[in-house]
């Protein structure tokens, strides 16, 4: 079986990321959901719109978010819309929060180990395709927030995220916290989940990681840490388990002296269980060529 390709740039714009995009020689059909992190307010180290808008433009996409399941700015969709246009995506693109409106698209799950079924938020159905703009970076839950974590908490509805997070214990927000799975089971759950995802869009997807301002935090952390080692570059691939895993590579290869703080807390969650999940589960491959680009 052939090899996994990643694309990677070590120069930091917004025209390198469509350029690696373009490297992937994919043309995305239909009309183009764009996921991307919103960023919680207060945190400082999310992906401005500015710098995303080349790529969102390129693609006549439309940016897509769902609603948290913990207590912010983004728990709701009227706090969410008003977050999107206070952090200027609104300024910039057309916003569709998916889970704005119910009922959710349930998504089920053969076989899962973890899930019997994926919450979506309902407008997923109005897209032939997706491109997942990720910021690689850690997270206190998950280790790492990357593509894999875009397609699996990153698409599920408020009530989405609460299954996945309680391992399909409860879809009640308020039981968010006291049924939390254990660890593993929330890794492999979020796997589960993304796999759904790759399933309905039938490989209508591409995957752009940036991996900067990397905190051992996520952008949905309203008080993140600062970045704790130097800026890596932009990686790009059709295959999410691949881009991951390239992106943890490169922290891994990193002679950084920030890197194992960073990996501390990415190994302390066991973080990388998503990647193997995910490849169990047939969403790609943890073999991979990387192909540095211009």
């Amino acid at each position: 079986m052939a090899k996994s390709k990643v694309y990677f740039t070590k120069d930091i714009s917004p025209e390198s990321v469509i350029r690696a995009y373009d490297a992937l020689g994919v043309q995305l059909p239909g009309k183009v959901a764009v996921k991307v992190h919103s960023g919680e307010e207060g945190n400082q180290n999310y992906l401005h719109p500015e710098f995303m808008r080349p790529m969102v433009q390129a693609v006549d996409g439309t940016i897509v978010e769902c609603n948290t399941a913990y207590d912010g700015a983004r728990d709701t969709t009227e706090k969410h819309e008003k977050l999107m246009a206070a952090h200027g995506w609104s300024k910039y693109f057309d916003v569709d929060i998916m889970d704005s409106e119910g009922p959710d698209v349930v998504f089920p799950i053969k076989n899962g180990r973890v899930l019997k079924e994926n919450l979506v938020g309902k407008h997923i159905m109005n897209y032939e395709s997706m491109l997942v703009l990720s910021h690689f970076k850690g997270h206190p839950m998950g280790g790492f927030g990357g593509a894999l974590k875009q397609l699996s908490i990153g698409c599920a509805s408020n009530a989405g995220k609460v299954n996945i997070h309680t391992g399909g214990a409860s879809l009640l927000q308020a039981e968010f916290w006291d049924k939390h799975a254990k660890q593993d089971d929330f890794l492999e759950g979020m796997a589960e989940a993304a796999e759904t995802v790759v399933s309905h869009f039938a490989g209508n997807l591409a995957y752009v990681s940036i991996a900067v301002n990397l905190s051992v935090d996520c952008d949905c952390c309203a008080k993140a840490e600062d970045p704790c080692m130097a800026d890596i570059g932009i990686f790009a691939s059709t295959d999410p388990v691949a881009i991951d895993q390239a992106c943890i590579d490169a922290v891994l290869n990193s002679t950084d002296p920030g890197r194992d703080h960073l990996l501390e807390r990415i190994d302390s969650k066991n973080g990388r269980k998503i990647i193997d999940d995910a490849a169990r589960l047939g969403c790609g491959s943890k073999d991979y060529d990387l192909i540095e680009i211009d």
